[in-house]
């Protein structure tokens, strides 16, 4: 399947500059930035610097160096945060059945209390 990406997204736009954020941290090749709607306590939003749609499209072509620093940084965020020891979730959400709202990847974290359902039982 091939990815379409748009860089008119919001996540493109706050990579340029264009959008303000809340950063948490910023390395060569992820940003990780409080959600401006957060859902929990904690909720940061963990997103590649370069133009992969989704979780798949990620993993089959972005170079090992940019998924070895994506993860890292989040393994690094989660510490920082305090989230380790209590636990935290991290969701990512894909194409039309995933409920994706922005076609840039990103991974959700969020922490700080107990959290409910993942999925509600259909």
């Amino acid at each position: 399947m091939p990815w379409t990406y748009d860089p008119q997204n919001i996540f493109a736009r706050i990579l340029r500059g264009e959008i303000p954020n809340k950063t948490v941290v910023d390395t060569a090749h992820t940003l990780v930035f409080h959600d401006i709607r957060p859902h929990a306590p904690v909720h940061v939003l963990a997103i590649p610097k370069g133009p992969y749609v989704n979780l798949d499209h990620f993993a089959a072509e972005a170079s090992a160096e940019e998924i070895v620093d994506f993860h890292r940084t989040v393994a690094s965020v989660i510490a920082d945060l305090g989230l380790r020891e209590a636990g935290y979730r991290a969701i990512t959400n894909a194409g039309l059945h995933g409920m994706q709202e922005v076609p840039h990847y990103h991974l959700h974290i969020l922490g700080g209390r107990t959290l409910g359902r993942l999925v509600d039982p259909a």
